[in-house]
């Protein structure tokens, strides 16, 4: 009964039929009997999965679901959301993980038993790794944090009683002058940025939400004994209180009595639990196929591909980046944790304690779960704004990684005037990211060691130069990096990553390590070279840390004085400060490019089409493309669609550039369209005459938006023959529409000759020929360019001199 709860759409039900979505809409029309929608709308209607499987199953219809896709199904159209299904399953694979024969025990049976009996269980887990408390509220209001299983309000200190149940938004503040927590509002939404705005992702990532708004009457932080490790820690203010009423302080516990402090999760009640019964046990197989810890990894994978403008995602190549710039810790914390990739990148080593806090209760909670799942450190996480709420007043941590939100106004400026994390100056307005950088630098131990992934801004924004000057002159920031573009998102814009050190008793390293990784940046979409990154940026980190210093690496590293930089503008940007790379990387491998360039222009003389012959005009029976595609001679799809498969995206810029696959689509309910080769890929788009014919190394990938696949049959058709056609610009002009600001290509009114096969093959050889012919041109004319660039980059630093000797010292050769 449990999986009518369960919904799913129509493009949903053709996978589990093997069948297309036109398919589907034929059954609702044919077939009386086929389930009615229960949720949706009327243009994309939802439907309870065991009524459609029973149908299916009753029409012989029924395709062999992998169970990957059937867990998936089920989370995807949970009743209470995927989230709260996430941390269901979650808690469920814990479960699984720690105590197996505890879950064979308690599945047995029916699903109402599991659910009634399921609340203890749990609390046998949840409660050493987390400290949670029941999800039964003696009082207060029934909120989002009960379903989903997130507390994110404190419980007064020294109280037996059983926890309140609070409303989500809920987080304590302390009162200054005042040891005990007075409960404060605030609340974990933030507005909307416009630099850090989620961005299509690739595999399982950290995700930040979106961060969130002022707090009223915040305070200073209070004394806090240290937690236990089962037990998470309460979100307080640092700012000063507003409110001039006077506040009782409570009596003191016991010295050695450890404060009662809010949970990250709540364990879910039965009656929460009883519609994720079909989930658990479907997760439970899952867990038996590829292991606890995986299948919770590919369900959050999932869920964070599916909504991809939800979230803002840090790669995980730059979480483990981030995670060895920081070295090993006993101790690390993640301010701003997202799904905790930051944190679960750090290596793991006997008795670590892993801390996270988040604004989005969900997140927080999921954080928790992934990093109980991965590793046995000690996991404490708490919901809540981290500037306005800080959960760790009194945390020392060997480590602190973060990836805050960028270019953030109401980030707290007005209530934490006064906030003592404000070490090195009060960060303006506009400077969000550095306040998150002193919050950084106030959590540390002594010498301990922070990592920020940084906007470009922020290293030369004029507001910001008095906070840039004290951490240089304090030796609290230790290195800037600048990564390529594509790094994370924003993709288009060169991030920065800043290593930063509490300073401790020892002196002051007068020199600080810019890097510029730039010439690392992957084409197109693809990202750019991790490798080659993580090796220049580790290298050249280690070496400046054992030294102090770093010896120019041209175009690359080098260390600057402090003293340099302390002018009025402190701009830290890498790129200001290293010379420019070595003229083509060298004397040597600029003589390889022109060698690579006189090859590439022999092979384009010799591909040179012949003189053509005069003809007069053939006047050949024409017909469409629409008319073939109806006589089936070929097959037409449109692209668009990233479907479940995690492969590379065709865009029609890669089609106009003749280069390799290099986009990404987000995951949808519709299949993907991927190509074969000897189809026909043409941009809609744009007014250009282009037809590409899918080689072998391009076979497979997605088709993109904006483009049209023609798949011919090859005993009617031949594809050079019918990309040549297509190309004609007369052909191209009769067949487009022209719009306001773009041309849009009609493909069914493109027009090609009826011809014999025979006939066909040898207009398509020719045109074949001119296609190598014209990619050879592209290939020169980018060795032409990159030779240019380093003759004037030679030129204008003197290795090169204008007779053109080469001189790689750098020296120009005298006359």
């Amino acid at each position: 009964m449990q999986d009518n709860a369960t919904e799913v759409t129509a493009a949903g039900i053709a996978r589990l039929a093997g069948v297309g979505r036109a398919a589907v809409s034929n059954w609702r029309r044919r077939h009386a009997d086929f389930p009615r929608p229960v949720g949706g709308s009327e243009t994309s209607p939802s439907f309870a999965l065991a009524e459609v499987e029973a149908w299916l199953r009753k029409q012989g219809k029924l395709a062999e679901v992998p169970l990957r896709e059937r867990v998936w199904q089920q989370l995807a159209g949970h009743p209470e959301g995927p989230l709260t299904a996430l941390v269901h399953a979650g808690c469920a694979l814990l479960l699984i993980c720690e105590r197996p024969t505890v879950w064979l025990d308690v599945s047995a049976g029916s699903d109402a038993r599991m659910a009634a009996v399921l609340p203890g269980a749990l609390e046998q887990v949840l409660t050493p790794r987390f400290g949670l408390a029941s999800g039964r509220a003696v009082h207060g209001d029934r909120s989002a944090d009960a379903a989903t299983g997130v507390n994110t309000a404190d419980d007064a200190p020294g109280v037996d009683a059983a926890p309140t149940e609070p409303t989500v938004n809920a987080a304590p503040a302390t009162t200054r002058g005042n040891p005990s927590p007075a409960p404060q509002t605030v609340n974990t939404e933030r507005p909307a940025h416009p630099v850090n705005t989620p961005s299509t992702v690739h595999n399982t990532q950290a995700a930040h939400s979106t961060p969130g708004a002022p707090a009223t009457a915040p305070g200073t932080p209070a004394a806090v004994h240290s937690p236990p490790a089962v037990h998470s820690v309460p979100a307080t203010s640092g700012a000063p209180a507003t409110s001039g009423a006077p506040v009782t302080p409570r009596a003191p516990a016991p010295p050695g009595t450890p404060a009662r402090r809010p949970p990250t999760l709540r364990t879910p009640t039965g009656p929460q639990l009883l519609p994720s019964a079909p989930l658990l046990r479907g997760s439970a197989e899952l867990a038996a196929e590829v292991g606890a810890r995986q299948a919770f990894e590919f369900l959050l994978g999932r869920h964070l591909d599916a909504n991809p403008r939800q979230y803002t995602l840090t790669p995980a190549e730059l979480a483990g980046l981030m995670a060895e710039l920081a070295g090993p810790a006993r101790s690390v914390l993640d301010p701003a944790c997202g799904t905790g990739a930051l944190l679960r990148a750090v290596e793991t080593r006997p008795g670590q304690e892993l801390y996270a806090q988040d604004s989005a209760p969900d997140l927080a909670a999921l954080t928790a779960l992934r990093l109980a799942l991965h590793s046995r450190a000690t996991v404490r996480g708490t919901a809540g704004d981290t500037l306005r709420a800080d959960a760790y007043p009194e945390l020392r941590a060997d480590a602190v990684l973060c990836h805050p939100p960028f270019n953030e106004r109401n980030w707290g400026h007005d209530e934490l005037a006064y906030d003592p994390r404000w070490e090195y100056g009060f960060p303006a307005r506009t400077e969000s990211e550095l306040a998150w950088v002193q919050h950084a630098l106030a959590r540390l131990t002594d010498g301990g060691t922070a990592v920020l992934l940084m906007p470009p801004a922020a290293a030369s924004r004029r507001s910001g130069r008095r906070i840039r000057a004290d951490l240089l002159r304090r030796g609290a920031l230790r290195a800037v990096v600048a990564l390529p573009v594509g790094a994370a998102p924003p993709y288009n814009i060169p991030l920065h990553l800043w290593v930063l050190r509490r300073p401790g008793r020892s002196p002051v390293t007068p020199e600080i390590l810019l890097v510029d990784t730039g010439r690392f940046a992957g084409e197109g979409r693809n990202g750019p070279d991790w490798p080659a990154v993580r090796d220049a940026v580790l290298d050249a980190w280690r070496a400046f840390a054992r030294a102090g210093r770093l010896d120019e690496r041209r175009g690359l590293a080098r260390s600057v004085a402090v003293i340099e930089l302390l002018d009025d503008d402190v701009d830290l940007a890498p790129a200001r400060h290293l010379p420019p790379p070595a003229m083509a990387d060298g004397a040597e491998q600029l003589t390889a490019v022109r060698e690579r360039l006189g090859a590439t222009l022999r092979l384009t003389a010799d591909l040179t089409p012949p003189p053509a012959d005069p003809a007069p005009p053939a006047r050949w029976p024409l017909t469409t493309v629409g008319e073939l595609a109806r006589g089936s001679a070929l097959v037409m799809r449109a692209g668009g669609n990233g479907g479940h498969a995690r492969v590379p995206v065709l865009t029609d810029h890669d089609v106009l550039a003749g280069t390799a696959p290099s986009g990404t689509l987000p995951e949808s309910e519709e299949e993907a369209v991927l190509t074969e080769p000897g189809d026909v890929v043409v941009p809609v788009l744009g007014g250009g005459s282009v037809a590409r014919v899918i080689d072998e190394a391009t076979g497979g990938a997605v088709l993109g938006r904006n483009l049209v696949l023609l798949r011919p049959d090859r005993t009617a058709l031949d594809p050079w023959f019918l990309a040549g056609f297509l190309r004609g610009t007369a052909n191209n002009r009769q067949a487009s529409s022209y719009a306001s600001t773009a041309t849009r290509l009609d493909v069914r009114r493109l027009q090609l000759p009826r011809l014999p096969l025979e006939e066909q093959r040898r207009y398509g050889a020719r045109f074949r020929a001119l296609d190598e012919f014209e990619r050879a041109l592209r290939h020169a004319s980018r060795l032409g360019e990159q030779l240019v660039r380093g003759m004037y980059d030679g030129l204008t630093d003197g290795t090169v001199t204008p007779e053109g000797t080469v001189t790689p010292e750098g020296t120009v050769t005298p006359d």
